[in-house]
């Protein structure tokens, strides 16, 4: 079990504010013990393969689904070129972790070292897609707020991105994404989403507990999806 801490302990909210994905590692990468290795590059390997599917599905299916929804081709360009300027740096993060003789090879400077070569246009991607998808309510052909339009529109997309979530990996990238969703941001507003029942959100969460029993300490929340302090990081009073 892991349990939540005081405020002072470090959390998986900086440097990039209230941008989770990449926040565990420029934390902890120079601090993972010899013995922990294996479960963070496992961890960090699930991470790429979050944000790759991630990227990769909005490429293939959000992005196309809005374009054809309200008939308009230059929403998703600015987005489009923010994959293309930091993909390239999240591949080569990955082939590092891949490429890893041994667990034992890891360098946390390493990983920072590459980090910092798309950190910064990730999260400017990250920030700009948050107000991009805002701007689509002003857009002329969106569905009009409360109509029946609006909700088939709005019960399709969830259905078809949490379908697209779930088949991205049940084991690894989905427990990634239950295990570093703050069911308590904005109020609980997502506490629900994706819209997976109770029972197999728990089953989710409880099988890759079995099945990668180390990397799970490393994530930004406990196992009831509340935020925790880092594991490994100063001060870190953490338990497990």
């Amino acid at each position: 079990m892991t349990t939540t801490t005081a405020s002072t302990s470090p959390r998986a909210d900086n440097p990039l504010a209230l941008i989770t994905t990449p926040m565990f590692m420029t934390k902890k990468a120079p601090k993972v013990a010899e013995a922990d290795k294996a479960d963070f590059v496992g961890y960090c390997l699930t991470w790429y393969k979050f944000l790759k599917t991630h990227a990769e599905n909005e490429e293939t299916s959000l992005f196309l689904k809005v374009e054809e929804l309200l008939d308009d081709k230059t929403i998703w360009q600015e987005s489009n070129q923010e994959h293309a300027d930091f993909m390239p740096g999240v591949e080569k993060f990955g082939k590092y972790l891949v490429n890893l003789k041994s667990p034992s090879d890891f360098s946390g400077t390493k990983l920072l070292e590459i980090m910092a070569t798309f950190q910064e246009s990730l999260e400017a991607h990250m920030r700009a897609e948050v107000s991009t998808i805002a701007q689509l309510s002003q857009h002329p052909r969106t569905p009009k707020e409360g109509s029946p339009e609006e909700t088939a529109t709005q019960t399709a997309f969830d259905t078809r991105e949490g379908n697209n979530l779930m088949k991205s990996g049940l084991t690894d990238v989905l427990p990634f994404f239950l295990f570093n969703f703050d069911r308590e941001y904005e109020d609980g507003l997502w506490r629900n989403w994706p819209p997976i029942p109770g029972p197999v959100r728990w089953v989710l969460m409880n099988v890759a507990k079995v099945l990668h029993p180390g990397w799970w300490k490393f994530a930004g929340c406990d196992g009831t999806t509340l935020k925790s302090a880092l594991y490994a990081a100063p001060d870190s009073k953490r338990e497990l």
